[in-house]
């Protein structure tokens, strides 16, 4: 284990320690050790031991990173993170899976390869091996043989054979749609990959819609589930509450009712329909005072025929802002609120309504159209007013019975409460109470109904791109859609090579006949491929389960295997805290209605989760440089940092406005991680980046606070390196506090000793118990760093204590910083026990031995205050326990003055604490203020 002690990699170069100030080099240990490890591959790695009996297993998984071609500081955050909580559970004794793989289809890929003019298998392969070689430096203990690449066909194969598992339960389906298609990158996009603007996502194109015959998921036939079991992920915190919110707002449950607006037309138009309108708000129903319609509603399709003002505005509309209150009204047609047939709704309610186009109405949300309240909606009220300034709004609710509570027109009233005298035979009623009454009686006139409506929409998987999991369906003009068998997967991508040399956009399948042309499965005729590839949010809804059994070639994991599932701990960037988790969840809901997780049975299916508990990490911004003349960020060479304090603008020698951004290449504030490490190690940047900021916030980095981690492991190194010379004692530090007798009353250097050695194994066990919390919670990583450091210093503190107890001490230290640090740690354990091995196989972590109780110090030291302001520190004995009140007073006064410190400040003059207006003894004695 230890054969390494004597190379040429451990004398280190003592002139540049020198210069450094440094006893040891940090950067030269990370070497040292990653070369112990590849020669014993099970040492630290925490996957490695074979399960127990009565073993615990944790699976800990960081989300699975796009090959890039260099890992950049979130990156490095959130793998640093992973790996922490994994080494914790190792040496807690769990049998640990920590996987590596790669997400490695996509756009981003294929487009790159295309500005290159190579394929972009190669490009993903190459950006693959420099990501896994600066991964292995990182100190890491990924499970390697375990590692993944979605663009493997040992992969795709099972994502195919996941969709054909979809298909046959009619959960995978293809429907002509009207779809978001991207003109620059020539491919369809999910709602979800559209952003609020209407922009894309990817290219930044302005998306444009199309009818187009597209492969889906029904994920809404899990919204149910998807969103009751949101309730048990929010409990005790496994998932954040954001993430949760996020989740149930997306799937948008609503419960309300279909209402039916008859229609009036006017001259020459045609239509003989009503409007349906879906609202959560029936008891406004009164307060209608127009309806809206989305651009794409079918009544505003065939009136733009004939209205060529109307078409032009329809034109306008993708370029408007998505809170424009733009609107148009159609001149020909009117609507007719349903209450108006009862002849005791009153005369405002009956006359007609006007029907704008509203670029504010969705089209993909009930039915397209809304009804406006301008007395007790916002947005409606801000339209309305837009349109008829001049025109009153109709409050037909207020706050109490007593209408004069309502607030004024200027502010609409968007609470429940009671019925105005705008509300005809209801006027009084609570507002809940007559909704339910006004749908009730709509309903039996077949004008209305009650119904439940949801946000979400299916999956929109297919992707008009080369680079993705090619989907296993055949055309045939005799036996139409027809699922390639099993045998013949996968469906392998064929190399265009000619494609990428010529830079061309769009599909390379399409062109491609070899692959096109093929024979159906069922008669053997003349058939076609599907072109169409899948969303890679495919790939990342169920890699995690295929780490459980990555190299199964017959099966996604076989039942054994599936025992490791779900996953304990699931660590990545809130970002995803939509789309993938919201995938991920449907997918692994429908595996467990499957013979591949056996575990769950039918009744339980509904409740899986692939995630136990979910942590988000925040991101790290770096420091930019702005010009503050031209707000242009600056580049390094454009910066004077003489005066880090006070940089200076080069050109015009003005001072630069400093900031914290987000990492890119344009605001010149991206830090190579690999630079950093290779300056100041790898367990240093760990420990810095845990401690910098707690898990969940952002990371501002600093490169200059790193001093205080290294000067903390310098410091502990050096307490190792002298404890070590020192001989194991034959008693644990319990069995010492219990056996070592009365305190000494007379003799002052042995009673200082007792008190030392009592404060610090305190301090110990109180530790163990803070950072053991601290990696439990995780989002407090930060205060496992501080607290290590606090109970370093007080290890240099207690030079005093008992040598034995001291050692003890360090080796506690050593083994709860070893998950943060686990290559210092490896060394400074090999100092101290260099005949047991790797920490991670030999050490477990420490726990509260239970002497607490024992570990009273014989003098306290009390904070003298006068008049609430700190005057003095005096080390006096700790007061007997039942002293309460006034005799608890009392001894502390006469305990302060018979020390020297006391009765040469207190005892007389100014501060004289006997003359004192009130004393006021705190935490025991710990702290006593005197009012004089």
């Amino acid at each position: 284990m230890h054969m390494l002690h004597g190379s040429p990699l451990t004398r280190l170069d003592p002139r540049r320690l020198a210069r450094r100030g440094y006893a040891v080099d940090l950067v030269a240990l990370d070497k040292k050790w990653r070369q112990v490890w590849d020669q014993d591959p099970t040492n630290g790695e925490p996957h490695a031991a074979a399960l127990s009996e009565n073993q615990k297993h944790s699976y800990i998984l960081p989300m699975f990173p796009y090959p890039s071609g260099t890992l950049h500081l979130g990156h490095l955050r959130v793998y640093t993170i992973a790996d922490v909580i994994a080494r914790y559970h190792t040496l807690k004794g769990d049998k640990v899976l920590l996987p590596m793989g790669w997400d490695a289809f996509g756009l981003p890929a294929e487009n790159a390869a295309l500005e290159r003019g190579v394929p972009p298998d190669g490009w993903t392969k190459s950006n693959i091996t420099k990501m896994k070689s600066q991964l292995d430096v990182m100190n890491g203990s990924w499970d390697w043989s375990r590692e993944l690449t979605t663009c493997d066909p040992d992969f795709y194969k099972h994502t195919q054979k996941l969709f054909l598992m979809l298909h046959e339960r009619g959960l995978a389906y293809q429907a002509e749609a009207e779809v978001n298609y991207d003109p620059v990158d020539k491919t369809v996009l999910a709602n979800e990959q559209v952003d609020a603007n209407g922009f894309s996502w990817r290219s930044g194109a302005k998306v444009e819609k199309r009818k187009l015959k597209q492969w889906f998921f029904r994920i809404s036939e899990f919204s149910e589930e998807l969103l009751k079991e949101l309730d048990s992920l929010a409990k005790d915190g496994a998932w954040p509450d954001h993430v949760i919110s996020q989740q149930r707002n997306w799937l948008g449950k609503s419960t309300g009712a279909l209402v039916k607006f008859p229609l009036l037309a006017l001259g020459r138009a045609k239509i003989d329909t009503a409007l349906e309108v879906f609202t959560t708000r029936p008891d406004t129903l009164f307060g209608v005072q127009y309806l809206a319609l989305a651009s794409n509603h079918p009544v505003v399709a065939q009136l733009a025929k004939h209205d060529p003002e109307l078409q032009a505005f329809l034109d306008t509309l993708p370029g408007l802002p998505p809170d424009s209150k733009v609107g148009y009204l159609l001149p020909h047609i009117r609507g007719i609120n349903p209450l108006a047939f009862h002849e005791n709704t009153p005369d405002a309610t009956k006359e007609s309504l006007p029907i704008y186009v509203a670029s504010y109405v969705l089209g993909d949300y009930g039915e397209g159209a809304v009804m406006g309240v301008p007395g007790h909606d916002t947005r409606d009220h801000a339209f309305w007013r837009e349109h008829n300034v001049d025109q009153p709004i109709r409050m037909v609710l207020a706050a109490s019975e007593d209408e004069s509570t309502t607030v004024l027109e200027n502010e609409p009233f968007i609470e429940h409460g009671y019925m105005t005298e705008h509300s005809g035979i209801y006027q009084g009623k609570h507002s809940k109470e007559a909704g339910d009454m006004m749908v009730r009686m709509l309903e039996g006139a077949e004008l209305a109904k009650p119904t439940t409506k949801w946000r979400l929409r299916d999956w929109l998987i297919s992707r008009q791109r080369y680079w993705g999991a090619p989907i296993p369906i055949i055309h045939c003009d005799s036996c139409g859609t027809v699922p390639v068998p099993d045998e013949q997967l996968p469906v392998l991508l064929p190399e265009v090579d000619n494609h990428w040399a010529q830079g061309k956009a769009g599909n390379a399948l399409e062109s491609a006949p070899d692959f096109v042309e093929t024979e159906c499965p069922k008669c053997s005729g003349p058939a076609r491929r599907d072109t169409d590839t899948m969303d890679t949010f495919v790939d990342s809804s169920w890699y995690y389960a295929r780490f459980a059994d990555p190299q199964n070639p017959d099966q996604l994991f076989s039942p054994e295997a599936a025992k490791a599932l779900p996953v304990d701990i699931y660590i990545g960037g809130v970002e995803h805290a939509i789309l993938h988790l919201l995938y991920s969840r449907f997918i692994f809901k429908f595996l467990a209605t499957t013979s591949l997780l056996p575990h769950y049975s039918e009744a339980d299916a509904p409740s899986a989760e692939p995630f136990k508990r979910l942590i988000t990490q925040g991101m790290v911004h770096g420091r930019t440089y702005i010009d503050p003349e031209s707000g242009k960020f600056l580049k390094p060479n454009e910066v004077d940092l003489a005066d880090p304090l006070n940089p200076i603008v080069v050109a015009t020698g003005a001072p630069a406005t400093v900031a914290f951004e987000k990492m890119s290449k344009s605001k010149h504030n991206g830090v190579d991680p690999t630079d950093f490490t290779s300056k100041y190690g790898v367990d240093p940047t760990r420990a810095h980046m845990l401690f910098q900021a707690p898990v969940a916030d952002v990371l501002n980095w600093d490169e200059s606070k790193i001093t205080g981690v290294t000067r903390w492991l310098q410091k502990l190194h050096d307490q190792v390196v002298a404890l070590a010379k020192s001989p194991e004692e034959a008693l644990s530090a319990k069995e010492y506090f219990a056996t070592r007798g009365s305190p000494p009353s007379n003799d002052k250097e042995k009673l200082s000793k007792w008190d030392s050695e009592t404060a610090l194994w305190r301090e110990t066990q109180n530790k163990i118990e803070s950072i053991t919390r601290g990696y439990e919670k995780i989002y407090a990583l930060n205060t496992v760093v501080s607290d290590l450091m606090t109970l370093t210093n007080e290890l240099v503190q207690h030079k005093q204590a008992d040598q034995g107890i001291r050692r003890q001490t360090a080796d506690a230290i050593v083994r709860l910083m070893a998950p943060i640090t686990p290559a210092f740690a490896e060394e400074c354990w090999s100092l101290l026990h260099p005949s047991e091995g790797s920490i991670f196989k030999t050490a477990g972590f420490p726990v509260q031995d239970g002497s607490l109780p024992m570990l009273q110090a014989v003098h306290i030291k009390c904070a003298v205050q006068i008049n609430g302001k700190l005057r003095a520190t005096v080390t006096i004995p700790r007061p007997p326990s039942d002293l309460q009140g006034d005799a608890l007073r009392d001894w502390l006064v006469d305990a302060i003055l018979e020390t020297e410190d006391g009765r040469s400040r207190f005892g007389e003059g100014k501060y004289n604490v006997r003359s004192a207006r009130r004393t006021i003894p705190v935490d025991g004695g710990k702290v006593i203020n005197f009012v004089i």
